[in-house]
């Protein structure tokens, strides 16, 4: 329950949901969203293209990484159709992954359960050892945060790509 309170605070600032204390008129304004050539509402500027992790995707996505410190979070942007490998995020303590979804349509589903659809608003919690995924719907881009939760000897193991067969029975 700890990191449960620590999420939401990490939520809230991110997304500016309230005022941080002590702002005043003199403070930085939030950015206003703006509309992007894909036609959808991003908070956060969108990255490069993600060279980094590309051979685990299918199709293109892009990284800003927004913070290192202390919590990683990744403002990641899947094109339509794009969507991660498989993949488990290890941890011996703590560790996993949190999604805070910000536009667009996409999915994220666990090993041997049905994918579930994801809109701008829906959190995903996901803890260290489950074998996942999560990508954007075929029709639609798809932006989420990436929040790595902190834990001890965290390390990722990218698997098999989702087989298009299982993708394309998703509407």
């Amino acid at each position: 329950m700890k990191w449960t309170k620590l999420i939401i605070a990490v939520a809230i600032f991110v997304l500016g949901l309230v005022p941080i204390a002590g702002a005043s008129e003199n403070s930085p304004q939030p950015k206003q969203t703006e509309v992007n050539m894909s036609g959808i509402q991003e908070i956060f500027p969108r990255g490069g293209a993600n060279t980094a992790y590309a051979q685990y995707f299918v199709g293109n996505s892009y990284l800003n990484m927004l913070t290192t410190q202390g919590v990683a979070i990744g403002n990641v942007t899947f094109e339509p159709g794009c969507r991660n490998n498989w993949h488990i995020h290890h941890a011996d303590n703590g560790g996993g992954q949190i999604l805070l979804c910000t536009a667009g349509r996409g999915w994220y589903q666990e090993w041997g359960k049905a994918a579930r659809e994801l809109h701008a608003g829906d959190v995903v919690v996901i803890p260290a050892g489950v074998k996942h995924w999560h990508g954007a719907a075929k029709d639609s881009w798809f932006v989420h945060l990436a929040v790595e939760v902190p834990g001890e000897k965290t390390r990722n193991e990218w698997l098999e790509p989702v087989s298009e067969a299982d993708y394309n029975k998703l509407p």
